[in-house]
């Protein structure tokens, strides 16, 4: 992949420092006219101890790169307006003091300050400019009871009152979010800068994914405008008008397939839209994501993938309107392809040993994207006229002179015979012959899987000297429907066989020590490690992260629960099911020391699943430890807390597995 190749002088190993210097590239947005790229950059401000997000752009020769929005705000979703005089973005800007909310700002490609587009009282969560450039939509959320006592506080010149939740809805319970109201997420329409907003969409459901038609008269949708939304995951393609009044404006719905449908894009002409679907909702997260197509005007809907049985993610119809460009995810990598309307036939235009992350395309058909690769972080690349170009080196000088591990990519069969996908890190001074200490990692999701870009965790434990073995066992994405919905309601049976087949593997190739062994992931990645050590003890040393162990105590306490009644069933009707995959059953048998972490305010995999692990851990007298981030959610943040995070990782497979 040329200019993310890795340096040829190799001179220390990569530190902890490193990784909270690697900057994240994202969000490329190609202008009109093809001359610039822009892009997103977060990175690590150590005396603030926070990470922030500007907004930079890139020439189309990669020669001169411009930050856009300065230092002190972050921004996202950088967007062109159709002339491409305008830059829109996403910011909340303001004093700290004001707790300012994310507006829709613009920038003249020309210079000058960037310009407040909108002035929402609960801010803006997303936004499209208009076809002809003059307005956009708004994705709005309903005012909270908390907005509204916040609002009424300064009215009356006092302080604000806490106000308890009140809560009717079945589902109530978001990651980083407090619990959920009735107040829902509606699309508007603005036609100037400063302008009070049209609403367009209506009703008690949420509304998301606006698309404007080509003319500028109607706006596709997304909304699951079921009797309860809450139990199902039954998303449509919807339309309403753009222009006329308010009886004019009544949605229409489009698709009618009972699983999910999202991710709109209208064809030129303005006659189809290009969506993703999920034809077995039954599956709920194992289904595959399939491409799709539908008459704008209504009409039978047509699966064009179904074949390929691989997940499809953000399509838009080519500019000639014979094809529909998407990214694809195929087994650990991840192309940029492109359907044929009148063959069928499928062009991966971008593909390999590579993950393509995102994408932007232009009416003259020239692609920007972000592309990762095993030893760089995502870079900014421009596809036109079949040569495909870095644009951007963010990440070189932190790369520059760093001996990175050698990635190798491998497969093997587990206990019953399935192929499995994996890699194999090895440390920089890695000598063949010579046994390493081994640390097995496992991935989130289930449904998600570890692929051919750049892992800053695994990198960091080659760096210490480790053999890193990680996989996509069964229930991962990327080898099919059946591959994922092997673990459907059967956690840590198919996918434990997996993982212990990938150090059994690692071992038999000469890789790793069977005496020094050890374990870990977050997330799902922590549920399938405390599925290990209950069965297994083979591991010097485990750390699970942000993980659940006692199944039925999640019920109605994280933001899951569609999810596990679809899966499980009810836990007072099938008891037998949920208490049999429950790691839970088994911590009686764990002999492994083990690390257990967690954010406090972590809704998605609530903290009680660690402390109720440490607890049981704790009271056999099994050598453990409790670390629990204050004010995180699911995912740690917080730089000093992701730097303590990693070196906890490092002092405790040192010390177990090592035995330092």
């Amino acid at each position: 992949m040329p200019g993310l190749a890795q340096a040829a002088t190799q001179q220390r190993s990569l530190t902890i420092d490193d990784l909270l210097a690697l900057k994240s590239v994202a969000a490329p947005a190609i202008s009109p006219d093809a001359g610039w790229v822009a892009y997103t950059v977060e990175a690590v401000d150590g005396e603030a101890d926070e990470s922030s997000t500007q907004i930079f752009m890139v020439s189309r020769a990669g020669d001169d790169v411009v930050q856009l929005t300065a230092d002190d705000y972050s921004a996202s979703s950088p967007r062109w307006s159709p002339d491409g005089r305008y830059l829109g973005f996403l910011a909340a800007r303001g004093a700290e003091d004001d707790e300012p909310k994310t507006q829709v700002w613009t920038l003249d490609r020309r210079g000058g300050e960037a310009q407040a587009y909108t002035a929402v009282d609960q801010g803006v969560s997303d936004f499209r400019w208009a076809p002809d450039g003059k307005g956009m939509l708004l994705v709005i959320r309903d005012k909270t009871a908390a907005d509204l006592e916040r609002e009424t506080a300064h009215e009356e010149g006092r302080d604000e009152r806490p106000l308890p939740h009140v809560i009717d809805r079945l589902e109530f319970k978001q990651d980083g979010v407090p619990y959920l109201d009735r107040s829902r997420t509606h699309i508007y329409a603005v036609r100037g800068r400063g302008e009070t907003p049209l609403q367009l969409t209506f009703g008690d459901f949420d509304d998301s994914q606006p698309a404007w038609r080509p003319d500028g008269r109607e706006i596709a949708f997304v909304s699951n405008r079921a009797d309860e939304p809450d139990a199902t995951q039954n998303t449509d393609i919807w339309i309403v008008s753009a222009v006329g009044d308010a009886s004019s404006r009544k949605a229409r719905r489009v698709t009618s397939n009972i699983g999910s449908d999202y991710a709109p894009a209208w064809s030129r002409d303005g006659k189809q839209i290009a969506y993703v679907t999920v034809t077995e909702p039954d599956l709920i997260w194992y289904a595959t994501n399939h491409l799709a197509i539908v008459p704008a005007a209504g009409g039978t809907a047509r699966v064009l993938t179904a074949a390929l049985d691989r997940n499809v993610i953000k399509p838009a119809f080519t500019p000639d309107g014979r094809g529909i460009t998407f990214v694809l995810e195929d087994s650990a990598e991840q192309h940029l392809a492109r359907y044929d309307l009148e063959t069928g036939s499928i062009d991966r235009q971008v593909r390999g040993e590579l993950i393509v992350e995102d994408y932007s395309q232009n009416l003259a058909g020239d692609t920007a994207l972000t592309i990762s690769v095993p030893h760089s972080p995502a870079e900014v690349f421009l596809l036109a006229d079949d040569a495909l170009e870095p644009l951007t080196r963010t990440n070189a000088n932190v790369l520059s002179g760093l001996g990175l591990a050698e990635v190798n990519n491998v497969t093997f069969p587990s206990a019953d015979g399935t192929e499995v996908e994996g890699f194999i890190f090895t440390p920089p001074d890695f000598r063949k012959g010579r046994r390493y200490p081994t640390i097995l990692r496992i991935h989130g999701g289930p449904v998600s899987q570890y692929d051919f870009g750049f892992n800053a965790e695994a990198q960091l434990f080659a760096a210490e000297g480790y053999v890193v073995v990680i996989s996509n066992p069964r229930g991962s994405s990327g080898y099919g429907q059946d591959y994922s919905a092997a673990l459907f309601a059967n956690w840590g049976v198919p996918d434990f066989e997996d993982v212990m087949a990938a150090v059994d593997y690692a071992i038999d190739q000469g890789y790793s020590d069977p005496d020094r062994l050890g374990v870990g992931g977050w997330s799902y990645g922590g549920i399938l490690t405390n599925y290990v050590i209950t069965k297994s003890d083979r591991f010097a040393g485990a750390i699970t992260g942000a993980s659940e162990v006692n199944y039925i105590a999640n019920y109605g306490h994280d933001q899951y629960q569609y999810i596990w009644e679809a899966e499980l069933g009810l836990p007072w009707e099938n008891k037998e099911a949920w208490e049999r995959i429950s790691p839970w059953e088994g911590v009686d048998k764990v002999v492994t020391p083990t690390l257990v972490i967690g954010g406090k305010d972590d809704w998605n995999v609530p903290i009680q699943n660690s402390e109720q692990l440490y607890q049981a851990l704790k009271r056999r007298g099994i050598d453990t430890q409790l670390v629990v981030y204050p004010d995180e959610d699911h995912s740690i943040d917080r730089p000093s807390f992701r730097r303590d995070r990693w070196q906890r990782y490092l002092d405790w497979y040192d010390r177990t597995v090592r035995g330092q």
